[in-house]
């Protein structure tokens, strides 16, 4: 099977296996890793190096006499004295030989084919313009990318190219931090390296030097391994040096180099359509849920729901497409079109009135201070028209306590006391293998100001801004960092409390006061002083029976979801080790 069969008639499990990255934003495509097209550039490459992307060709010559026209040139250079004589090589064992070659083929280790050197170790002096100073993060993408370089002295630059004096045509190879990202150079401006290893040719004309930089990608996902180095992954000098690899006749090696280019541009092509379909789709998907939010009354968004309804597996077929559905569920429980009004309902005017009464009550015991009162709600924030019965409230208004959390950094222990951080909670719940524990002497510290108790609501106010849970019963705890606690009335129900803080709404009208100052975050002041629409108690209740199963199917959609990604990330991955063997 050619290549490009292999790629056609398998272009559906190419394109669909995807892979969702647990660090990127909510909703967002920039989660999606397309693995098929990955494992595709990977299996492409593979073949190359293993001479099974074109044809052999009897009348090339064969590598074994390219090799000793190579061995020819680097005696004469070291009788010149322009490179030192290296010691002898160890000879190839058959371990090291992973595959059968194809015929006029040969093993070589790669300080045979090819003068392997590293730039310093050494980290220069400094200073404001001078002699660029590449290091492996100027090394990106198959580029050399010189938009933030160093620069040090000419004396500096002298001294480190005396022995990795870098031209037109060499190949830089990162050997620490992200190892790999083989860059050929092809721009004649004077620089030196650091902590990036240098390959240079024996003689030019011997050399293709795309077909290097191809060989050294492939080996890079191994390198990444097998690097030593403790923290930082680490690749040695000598351990390069004596990389055995397959070595084509340099005739074929040009012909590589042209089915490579032309195969990742249809990888680029591919690549393109997948990311255009996903936006299109997501869009769309963003465009049919906005209409039930602008739905004018209950017809109109039973009727846009059931047209979404109709449609429900071909649209939600994204973790993006899954998470802005359950952003509308939410967004609709705001705005009071989840779930019918009762007339039949205490109005949420008198819960508020309720809600004063008992923190003047708690005032007057002396378990709260009184805090000076915040304007009403002013007719140009009454901003969206309220369901009957609902009253828009300032949050400071629905809560007895918010306060912010120390700001002393907590010293950590084994054992002791859960300190609740922005780091051990996610999507409403507690995730336990991020717990970190204080002292029980700092423990009483930090909740002299105010102990944790069971309803309350954690919110991340920096960082993962929006993340909130509700404090469950016995659980005893402090306040880490980033975070601020809001403790409801008694009256009010705390995980729909927490639903309406997390509402995308709230969040964007939040992080729009601090844009652009730092690190999103918001403040305690701001929290207090934004405004939520309330609904009656009994409503309450009914809104968060409705959040919770119709997030229950948003979660079995994703589980499935999840597990039909996994099935097609095993077929690519079958694919792949087929078209090896």
């Amino acid at each position: 099977m050619t290549v490009e069969k292999l790629i056609t008639d398998h272009i559906d499990i190419w394109s669909s296996a995807l892979q969702t990255r647990s660090m990127a934003g909510r909703g967002s495509n920039g989660k999606i890793d397309l693995y098929g097209i990955k494992k595709l550039r990977e299996l492409i490459l593979e073949l190359a190096v293993r001479g099974k992307l074109v044809p052999q060709d009897p009348n090339d010559e064969p590598a074994s006499e390219l090799l000793k026209r190579i061995a020819v040139e680097k005696a004469e250079l070291v009788k010149q004295g322009k490179i030192k004589k290296q010691k002898p090589l160890p000879e190839i064992s058959e371990d090291e030989k992973p595959f059968e070659l194809p015929v006029g083929w040969e093993w070589v280790r790669l300080a045979e084919a090819f003068d392997v050197r590293d730039g310093t170790h050494d980290t220069p002096k400094y200073q404001i313009s001078g002699y660029p100073l590449v290091t492996s993060k100027n090394l990106s993408s198959g580029r050399l990318d010189l938009s933030d370089i160093k620069y040090i002295s000419e004396e500096d630059y002298k001294k480190i190219n005396e022995r990795s004096f870098v031209e037109r045509g060499d190949v830089l190879f990162a050997m620490i931090g992200s190892i790999g990202n083989p860059v050929v150079i092809d721009i004649d401006d004077e620089f030196s390296i650091k902590n990036v290893a240098l390959f240079k040719y024996y003689k030019k004309e011997l050399s293709q030097p795309y077909f290097l930089k191809n060989v050294l990608e492939a080996l890079s996902v191994n390198l990444k391994i097998a690097s030593s180095g403790g923290v930082q992954p680490f690749v040695s000098l000598g351990a390069l040096r004596n990389i055995v690899i397959a070595f084509p006749p340099l005739e074929e090696q040009r012909r590589i180099m042209m089915k490579l280019s032309e195969l990742m541009s249809l990888c680029d092509q591919l690549e393109q359509q997948s990311l255009s379909s996903l936006d299109a789709h997501q869009q769309l998907v963003e465009t049919l849920l906005a209409t039930l939010t602008d739905s004018q009354n209950a017809e109109e968004l039973a009727e846009n729901w059931a047209r979404i309804s109709q449609h429900f597996d071909a649209l939600f077929t994204t973790e993006a497409s899954i998470d802005t559905l359950k952003q509308t569920i939410l967004q609709l429980a705001v705005m009071g079109k989840l779930v019918p009004q009762d007339p039949s309902d205490e109005p949420a005017s008198e819960l508020l009135k309720r809600i004063e009464q008992e923190k003047a009550q708690l005032v007057k015991e002396g378990k709260i201070k009184k805090q000076k009162p915040l304007p009403p709600v002013s007719e140009e924030e009454k901003n969206v028209v309220l369901p009957n019965g609902w009253i828009q409230a300032r949050v400071d208004d629905v809560f007895n306590i918010i306060v912010d959390c120390p700001h002393s950094t907590a010293k950590f222990v084994e054992k002791g006391v859960l300190c609740i951080d922005t780091n051990t909670f996610k999507n409403g719940r507690l995730i336990n293998d991020k717990f970190r524990f204080v002292s029980y002497d700092t423990y009483k510290e930090r909740v002299l100001r105010l102990e944790p108790i069971a309803g309350d609501i954690v919110f991340a106010r920096e960082g993962s801004v929006g993340e909130s849970v509700v404090i469950p019963d016995d659980l005893k705890c402090c306040l880490g960092q980033r975070v601020m606690l809001l403790r409801p009335s008694p009256k009010m129900n705390s995980e729909l409390l927490r639903y309406l803080l997390s509402s995308k709404k709230t969040l964007e009208e939040l992080l729009s006061l601090h844009k652009g100052i730092g690190a999103k975050h918001v403040n305690v002041k701001d929290i207090k002083k934004h405004v939520i629409a309330l609904p009656p108690e009994n409503e309450q209740n009914r809104i968060l029976v409705k959040i919770n199963d119709m997030y229950v199917l948003c979660d079995q959609l994703k589980s499935r979801l999840q597990s039909a990604q996994r099935t097609q990330l095993h077929l690519a991955d079958a694919l792949t080790e087929a078209a090896l063997n």
